[in-house]
């Protein structure tokens, strides 16, 4: 069966349900029509996670990458490919309770469940080959937050100030900003109103506070803001008034509550939630990134899920706009996340997502097996429903109520809709598309994954195991360790006089004493003792300019470097600089009130140093300094400054397959006119066919009647030359007939072989655009761009006063100071 075509999924195959008879003609669904979304509505066991995965593998085959939000589990069931099909290869996965229930021993049961498998590929025109292609064609990861079992996720990085910045859609990041603080004040039991809960202004004005300035966040520095905020009014009230300091203590212990839990540790360690790093990786592959939520609470579930979607949202909005599929988002059940009169946190992103996700190439797929709970008003935004089996009356009203009020309407009434839907079977489907001439009936083919149900947190961590030991994305840090002096004595009251022409500044601080105990313990401590000491620190800022004019690139980068002054007469060590944000946070020409000062180092001249300092740095940029671009040969593209190699690839991946669809569309229609061409020639033989063969059976006919009575006339006694030489021309005009009969079928049998030649040779090159174009997000070349000399601007080096804290044990004789947190 020719299913292997660019930008078609197989679904399977359509069905007659008044007959019940598998039709021979493939399903093929156009992977464009899903950038308007699908639903898919059905009962446990009418198929509906089978046709889910589905698509989900001929999504991965056409290397279109996937978040897939598993809350029951089922889907993890997309990485057991076995390519072999051989009894071992399930033994690990087959479910022993099953087993059982079919009095067999694991083993045997193995055994059945690979015939099982091989059998139902192969009436599907399915092998192992084509899992094997499945399997090479993306990556497969499964991530579990709040659980070790998969990979972990933190949420640490969902509030970190959004980018390009606030300027840039306020009113987007609003939105996401009202979904954070829902789903946050949900996790710790507060069912909270936007427009009239305390505490719901309160935290969204504070997110909202940060964010305009580009400042991340985390959960520990948001409880501290509660305690002391950086605002004393929401709206004509002053904040004491609005929020008393008695109720926001209560407030931020509850969250406080969060962070002491052992068990949300899980929530603070793994990869961050960088929706490109989980679409495709550093090599350009494509991956199918499952969400695996089973093993949460509902408020956990719901406050994941909107972290999830906000991130989507706002990663979505950076991207160009295109026609083509650039990325799936599945949700396998969204009972309870987008109900039809309640608003919990999770409907508004994704509500967002269905109105604005087709112009950036993003197709929604939202499935469950409660049509009654959805809110179909929000759903009419889907240009394609996949209904299944239905087991109330109820259940079919509202589909068909969803069906009818979707964009294109259905093609059908409301009684034929009903009485149709009411007929569907098992794994037998009613799809209408928008896009297609009207409903189609279709059983969907067999699944290239074993489905033997949700999977254990043991087997997810088998799974898994292997990309645990890779080394992952580390999460945003939330403050840095640094060395410690011997003792707070040895710090000076006021900061050292330098000699003249020789300026001097104090970066700014940026958390307290009490964040910086917190951040070194995890909880709120009794009182201690700290100090603010100033480090002194050697600050350098310029500017680089990169001129490149094959890759047309013309970029200034802005840099400020923080190293550490030489202990001894010699040169600064820019080799371990820490680099400032730019543009730098405002300094100051004095340092806080009651802060200390570390000493200069001894034999420092600094007037000499900064001098010699300003030509070691000009060197080390001249040496060290490179704007890495990457670059495609075969799409001849170039990466912009900045722009991270998965960000590309994600881009080239697109702009190929944008390039590779209009290219097929039109090779296609070259191909359309002469395939046209041999259809009308092919009918034109078979009716020619069917009327000589008409023909032929009646001269037949005509010939046993001659016959008939020539013989009777015999027995009779009757002449009968004119009926024999009647017999003999009626006998000429069958074989005649015969002749026409088979030079028709000849004409027939021609015009059908030359149509599948040219369909042959319609796919060949269609394979081979393909893998022209899927060359375009591999291989890539790195192209360093160096300055010259006169192209590095060194703008200022001097003195800078880095404020810490150094945290002083508490216990009689200690002496000694704990950790110093930087405040830069």
């Amino acid at each position: 069966m020719d299913f292997e075509k660019l930008g078609s999924f197989y679904l399977g195959k359509e069905f007659d349900v008044s007959s019940g008879r598998l039709l021979d003609r493939l399903l093929m669904y156009d992977a464009r029509e899903l950038t308007t979304h699908a639903v898919c509505v059905g009962m446990t066991g009418s198929g509906k996670t089978g046709l889910c995965i589905d698509l989900l593998e001929e999504a991965a085959i056409d290397r279109v990458p996937a978040l897939v939000i598993d809350p029951k589990g089922d889907i993890t069931n997309l990485l057991l490919q076995f390519p072999r099909l051989q009894p071992d290869d399930f033994l690990p996965w087959v479910d022993p309770d099953e087993a059982r229930r079919k009095g067999l021993p694991v083993e045997e049961f193995a055994r059945a469940q690979a015939d099982l498998w091989r059998t139902g590929l192969a009436r599907w025109g399915q092998d192992g080959a084509r899992i094997q292609m499945l399997q090479e064609s993306a990556e497969y990861r499964i991530y579990t937050p709040g659980s070790q079992a998969g990979l972990p996720v933190s949420v640490l990085h969902s509030f970190g100030a959004p980018e390009p910045g606030w300027e840039a859609d306020a009113e987007g990041v609003r939105e996401r900003i009202e979904g954070t603080v829902s789903a946050l004040l949900g996790l710790v039991g507060v069912t909270a109103d936007p427009v009239r809960s305390r505490e719901h202004i309160l935290l969204a004005n504070l997110i909202e506070h940060f964010w305009r300035k580009g400042e991340d966040l985390d959960l520990r520095k948001l409880i501290l803001a509660i305690q002391k905020p950086p605002i004393d009014h929401l709206g004509v009230f002053d904040l004491e008034t609005f929020f008393p300091a008695k109720d926001r203590f209560d407030l931020m212990m509850r969250l406080n509550n969060i962070i002491a839990s052992p068990s949300f540790a899980a929530w603070l360690e793994g990869e961050p939630l960088d929706i490109a790093d989980m679409l495709v990786s550093p090599e350009g592959k494509p991956r199918h990134s499952i969400f695996s939520i089973a093993h949460l609470n509902e408020p956990e579930r719901l406050f994941f899920v909107t972290m999830l979607l906000n991130q989507v949202v706002s990663w979505m909005r950076g991207q160009p706009g295109t026609t083509s599929l650039r990325a799936i988002v599945y949700m396998d059940e969204i009972f309870g996340f987008f109900p039809p009169v309640a608003n919990p946190p999770s409907k508004k992103p994704m509500l967002t997502l269905l109105k604005q996700a087709r112009a950036y190439g993003v197709g929604m797929l939202l499935a469950t097996q409660n049509p009654v709970d959805l809110d179909y008003k929000g759903l009419t935004n889907a240009g394609t429903w996949f209904i299944g089996r239905l087991q109330t009356e109820r259940d079919k009203e509202r589909v068909v109520e969803g069906l009818l009020g979707a964009a294109g309407g259905s093609g059908l009434g409301r009684q034929d809709l009903a009485r149709l839907i009411s007929t569907l079977g098992n794994r037998v489907f009613l799809l209408h598309s928008v896009h297609g001439e009207g409903p189609v009936t279709f059983q969907t083919r067999w699944a290239m994954s074993y489905l033997r149900g949700p999977l254990t947190r043991e087997q997810i961590s088998r799974l898994m195991a292997a990309k645990k030991e890779a080394p992952a994305p580390a999460a945003r840090p939330v403050g840095e360790a640094k060395a410690v002096p011997s003792a707070v004595e040895r710090y000076l009251d006021t900061p050292p006089a330098l000699g003249p022409g020789l300026s001097q500044e104090f970066l700014p601080r940026k958390i307290s004493a009490a964040e910086a105990e917190l951040r070194r313990t995890g909880l709120p401590s009794e009182p201690m003792r700290a100090s603010l000491v100033y480090m002194p620190r050697m600050l350098a800022r310029g500017t680089v300019h990169f001129v490149h004019r094959q890759t047309q690139t013309d970029s200034r980068e802005e840099f400020a470097l923080l190293a550490e002054l030489p202990s001894s007469p010699g040169g600064v060590a820019w080799d371990r600089a820490r680099p400032l944000p730019v543009p730098p946070s405002a300094s100051s020409r004095r340092g806080e009130e009651g802060a200390r000062y570390q000493p200069l180092p001894g034999g420092l001249n600094l007037a000499q140093d900064v001098r010699r300092a300003t030509q070691d740095l000009a060197e080390y940029l001249y040496r060290t300094r490179r704007l890495t671009l990457f670059h495609s040969p075969v799409l001849k593209a170039h990466s912009t400054p900045g722009e991270e190699r998965g960000d590309f690839v994600l881009r080239l991946n697109q702009q190929a397959r944008e390039a590779r669809d209009a290219e097929v569309d039109r090779l296609s229609e070259q191909f359309r006119r002469r395939l046209d061409r041999l259809r009308d020639r092919l009918r034109q033989a078979e009716l020619a066919l069917a009327k000589s063969e008409a023909t032929e059976s009646a001269r037949k006919r005509e010939l046993v009647v001659s016959v008939g009575e020539s013989v009777l006339g015999m027995f009779l006694g009757r002449r009968s030359m004119r009926t024999a030489s009647s017999s003999l021309g009626k006998y000429r005009m069958k074989s005649t007939a015969g002749v026409a009969r088979e030079q028709a079928a000849e004409r027939v049998e021609t015009a059908r072989r030359e149509i599948e030649e040219l369909e042959r040779e319609l796919k060949a090159k269609a394979d081979e655009i393909s893998r022209r174009w899927d060359e375009g997000g591999r291989n890539l070349e790195e192209v360093a761009v160096a300055p010259r000399r006169t192209d590095i601007r060194i703008e200022s080096v001097g003195l800078a006063w880095e404020p810490c804290w150094v945290l002083v044990g508490l216990e009689a004789g200690d002496g000694l100071p704990g950790e110093i947190v930087s405040a830069v």
